[in-house]
């Protein structure tokens, strides 16, 4: 476990915390109300600052939940956090979702902190870079995206497909099988405990 200082710039608002044993990510929470409409971006103050330790450096990420029923993410995914950086901790988040604002409230909780211990390099200009397996493969060039146009792999799909399971795909994606009562009530019982 590292330490890591912390200043609280809005008395308010609690400061990062893990909600069980063993995640590893810190929520952090919005200091203020906001409505973000569908497509938009907004940078949102979290009310804190941090000293890392030198060869730290944490990493917002969005909160999964959010993003599942919501389309709520971050631009940035994720945002990185220097340990020399001491201003407040802002995290500019997006509404993908392409019909419904979203909106959010002081002090619910908006995203994820990860602290991570990073390494720092010390660029070598070389010639040429030595053989892998891999070679210059980039985008794509592991497969896995076959019926992809574009893919060395590619078949063009037949006129008149026939389905090969003509039953719904009962794993497909569907937001409103989420549980949003046990969501519902997260935002309020954080509320009351900040």
């Amino acid at each position: 476990m590292v330490d890591v200082q912390i200043t609280r710039l809005d008395q308010g608002i609690p400061i990062p915390a893990y909600s069980h044993p063993g995640d590893a990510g810190a929520d952090l929470f919005s200091t203020t109300d906001l409505r973000i409409e569908p497509g938009e971006r907004e940078l949102v103050p979290t009310g804190i600052s941090l000293a890392l330790p030198e060869g730290f450096a944490a990493f917002v990420h969005p909160r999964s939940g959010l993003a599942a029923r919501h389309g709520l993410s971050v631009v940035n995914t994720p945002g990185t956090i220097d340990a020399g950086y001491r201003g407040e901790i802002r995290v500019l988040l997006i509404n993908h979702d392409l019909r419904e604002p979203i909106v959010l409230a002081r002090g619910d909780r908006i995203a994820q902190l990860v602290v991570q211990r990073v390494e720092h390099a010390r660029f070598t200009e070389v010639e040429a870079l030595p053989d892998s397996a891999r070679g210059e493969g980039g985008y794509g060039s592991t497969g896995g995206h076959r019926n992809l146009p574009g893919s060395a792999s590619h078949q063009p799909a037949p006129a008149n497909p026939t389905p090969a399971n003509p039953t719904p795909d009962k794993t497909a994606f569907d937001k409103t099988a989420f549980d949003k009562t046990a969501f519902d009530k997260e935002v309020p019982q954080q509320r009351e405990n900040a």
